[in-house]
């Protein structure tokens, strides 16, 4: 093998092939790389942690307690500070602790999950927005390639009629406007393909923007305009509003709003803790001292000594808290969650109106743009007949220069409209499946 045949090998084989994307690989694709999805995917972590941390608000907990002070001495048991037990004190004490009336109020954990399925359908509704995005846009590519082979038609056809042109007026048969009128026709079809070259380019451009890490045009997709899928069935519509994520997150945030007036009512009522602590709260540390010892820390007399001290040992306490007077804060924080909740409950309502109102509009648009497609391609083929006739009227000097112009422009013009019939339907449809939250 000669050594550049060998070099056309390597470099062929480090060039990697071109991708084919589908749909649904374009739709895989942006999920992974959108910042949207993604952000929106950490707000509903983050929301179902804080879903834990309520739950585990109501259960005992048990920290554990490491101290040493020191007083300065004065001569006496305590030291100069009295309300020490003595110069040396230890603390090593675990304490167990609970709230009790948390066990029966749930509002947090209640208001914590409410806030939870807010975060998750906000991550459907970034999902569904980002589908819808991605399939416009992977549709508008299918769109400029087919819109670039029409423009390649249409220059065929006219640099066709040119050659028709310049052979009847070297046979006397046309003036030499004629031509002029062709070669016009083949200059602007020659303008119209490089403008679909460039529409091309930048719907790959917007559409690997969502669908790729670094950005590349070496990619092809999958064309399947010419087979529109059916519309849905009123029966799927009629579950848009169960399955649309506007309205599951505005439902979910009214369930959070009131939960929140039920957790702010909750400040009105007393607080009841229970905390059991166990370990050595004493002058030695130690858990028994077997020396003299003083029978109390604190500077009292007499001074008793006991042979020894039982140091560890458990201690348990209740604690009622009951609210009295706070200047009417909890009544403000009641009436602001209620205010909440009342905002929350025109957001649904405004939501279901919407969606409604969104629904009508896509169902009829994606079923108008299906009736439309038929008779779209049937126009396309008419015109491109038509083309062809007036062509041979033309040889025959049946039909002007005019003619046969006008006649392009109407076949170049259909054409290009059953191709945006076919991206109108195609649009319209992922819509309305974006509305009633159907795949």
């Amino acid at each position: 093998m000669s050594s550049a045949v060998l070099i056309l090998a390597i470099a062929l084989t480090a060039t990697p092939a071109t991708a084919t994307i589908s749909l649904q690989d374009a739709l895989a694709r942006a999920r992974n790389f959108s910042p949207q999805v993604q952000s929106a995917s950490i707000a509903a972590a983050v929301a179902r942690e804080d879903r834990v941390q309520a739950k585990a608000a109501t259960l005992p907990s048990v920290n554990g307690l490491n101290q040493f002070i020191y007083t300065e001495g004065n001569g006496t048991p305590s030291g100069v500070f009295v309300a020490n037990d003595g110069v040396h004190v230890y603390n090593e004490q675990l304490n167990g602790h609970e709230e009790l009336l948390a066990l029966i109020r749930r509002g947090e954990v209640r208001a914590a999950a409410a806030a939870e399925a807010v975060a998750k359908a906000k991550v459907d509704i970034a999902t569904r927005g980002l589908d819808l995005t991605v399939t416009q846009d992977y549709y508008g590519v299918a769109a400029a390639e087919r819109k670039i082979a029409n423009a390649q038609t249409s220059l065929d056809d006219a640099r066709h009629f040119l050659d028709i042109t310049q052979k009847q007026e070297q046979g006397g048969e046309v003036a030499h406007a004629d031509v002029i009128k062709a070669q016009i026709q083949v200059q602007q079809r020659e303008r119209d393909l490089e403008d679909a070259q460039l529409a091309v380019q930048k719907a790959k451009l917007a559409l690997a923007v969502l669908i790729f890490p670094a950005l590349r045009l070496d990619f092809e997709i999958v064309d399947d305009l010419s087979a529109p899928p059916a519309p849905l069935a009123p029966e799927a519509t009629a579950l848009a509003t169960a399955n649309n994520p506007d309205v599951r997150a505005a439902r979910a945030n009214v369930s959070q709003s009131r939960l929140g007036v039920t957790v702010a009512r909750y400040a009105y009522l007393p607080s009841f803790a229970l905390d059991v602590f166990y370990g050595i709260d004493a002058n030695q540390f130690a858990a028994r001292t077997d020396s003299p010892t003083e029978a109390t820390g604190r500077s009292t007399l007499p001074h008793f000594e006991v042979p020894y001290r039982q140091n560890l040992g458990y201690v348990a306490q209740a604690t009622l808290n009951i609210p009295l007077w706070n200047w009417g804060s909890i009544h403000s924080k009641v009436k602001q969650a209620e205010l909440r909740a009342r905002q929350a409950d025109l957001d649904l309502s405004s939501a279901q109106k919407q969606l409604d109102a969104d629904l009508s509009s896509a169902d009829a648009e994606a079923r108008t743009a299906l009736s439309q497609v038929e008779s779209l391609r049937s126009s396309a083929d008419l015109s491109s007949e038509s083309l062809h006739l007036t062509e041979l009227r033309y040889q025959a000097g049946e039909a002007t220069v005019l003619e046969v112009v006008d006649a392009q422009t109407t076949a170049a013009q259909a054409r290009g409209a059953y191709v945006d019939g076919l991206l109108r339907y195609r649009v319209a449809l992922a819509n309305l499946q974006a509305l009633t939250g159907r795949p």
